[in-house]
């Protein structure tokens, strides 16, 4: 079990948030294995989405070859009577084809989010190379969701108050915000939550946890980083600079007590942000890098400030959404819902998500009316 600390740091709050008036329901399952596909022989899992220039919608499922070797594909999705059943197949769009998405024991693209940004015209994909020191975030942009160009890895710019260079650490769950947000000091900026990671263990045995200034929870939670928009508009290749990073949240509830990361692209509301995320439970081997055992995956929710999305102004106290069914329960690894899309289709809201990392479910999101 990873060591916990009391959590000091301007994203703990002392007064109870509200909760988000909304909810999850199952919807099915829509991507399962292919018999005899080589690139799916150890699970179809976490996608992005989007909607091409066609006006499909389409999944970018993470497909797992034999070895645990990663890659992004693409597939058109099967909706009928208004819900997502299925998806129609159309192959590979990035695979771990350059060095640093190559490591000695394990290769990839992982685990991929799309988010369509009106302003530059272009999907952004963030997703996790597994290179040769581990899982970093790397950026890639599209205008069809077929033929990405890689912007390369993320470089996140050296902040003297945390005392610490996240380019050091392991970083996932990378997702864009759709339209610019204000930074923290009101410059109108492109917007990246992730999640870094500061168990060194699995580099040098013994080396555990080195925390930024500030932070006394060791333990992974969603921090945001921006570029300014002058900047990404000079060049687009400036989107993989990231600066002004701040904590955003951590876990406070027994259903995530163990870490919490983003999911799919945050939506704007009218109470602010809305972003699924998900949060860990249960318990780990030495590192967060081992393979995890007895662990639980749930789905929850915040809202962000739509004046400051580095502030929670509602949480989720409770799951959305737990493994419960069989397919969930059960694969390569049990226990695990893990949501990373988010569409509308016909005025209805999806959430697709992770099952046990095997295949892909799809959820109805709804508001409660009070």
């Amino acid at each position: 079990m990873t060591s916990q600390t009391t959590i000091t740091t301007d994203a703990a709050s002392t007064t109870p948030l509200p909760t988000v008036p909304f909810t999850l329901t199952r919807a099915g399952v829509i991507m399962s294995p292919e018999e005899g596909n080589d690139f799916e022989a150890e699970g179809v899992l976490n996608p992005a989405s989007g909607r091409g220039p066609d006006g499909e919608l389409y999944l970018l499922p993470r497909l797992v070859s034999q070895g645990n070797v990663s890659r992004v594909g693409l597939a058109k999705i099967v909706i009928e009577n208004g819900i997502p059943t299925g998806v129609d197949r159309l192959g590979v769009v990035l695979g771990p084809d350059e060095g640093w998405e190559r490591g000695t024991n394990n290769s990839g693209t992982e685990d991929p989010r799309t988010t369509w940004v009106p302003s530059l015209g272009l999907h952004l994909m963030t997703y996790v190379a597994y290179g040769p020191l581990g899982p970093r975030m790397a950026f890639a942009h599209s205008t069809d969701l077929r033929s990405w160009q890689r912007l390369g890895p993320c470089f996140f710019e050296y902040k003297a108050e945390l005392s610490m260079d996240l380019n050091l650490f392991p970083n996932k769950d990378g997702v864009f915000f759709p339209e610019p947000v204000n930074d923290p000091d009101g410059v109108p900026s492109y917007a990246l939550l992730h999640r870094p990671m500061w168990d060194l263990g699995w580099i040098r045995e013994g080396e555990g946890e080195h925390l930024p200034a500030g932070i006394t929870d060791n333990r992974p939670g969603i921090w945001i980083s921006y570029v300014s928009v002058e900047d990404v508009e000079k060049d687009i290749r400036n989107l993989v600079h990231m600066g002004k990073h701040t904590l955003v949240a951590m876990s406070e509830f027994e259903f995530e007590e163990l870490k919490i990361g983003g999911g799919p692209p945050p939506l704007r509301i009218d109470e602010g942000w809305l972003i699924i995320h998900h949060g860990v439970a249960g318990a780990l081997e030495k590192s967060a890098f081992d393979h995890q055992q007895k662990v639980n995956y749930s789905a929850a929710a915040m809202i962000l400030s739509a004046d400051d999305p580095s502030q929670v102004i509602a949480r989720s106290r409770e799951p959305l959404l737990q493994p419960e069914t069989d397919d969930e329960k059960s694969g390569i690894v049990p226990n695990v819902v893990f949501p990373t899309a988010i569409e509308e289709i016909d005025g209805q809201l999806f959430v697709f998500y992770g099952m046990a990392d095997s295949k892909i479910g799809v959820a109805r999101l709804d508001r409660i009316v009070a």
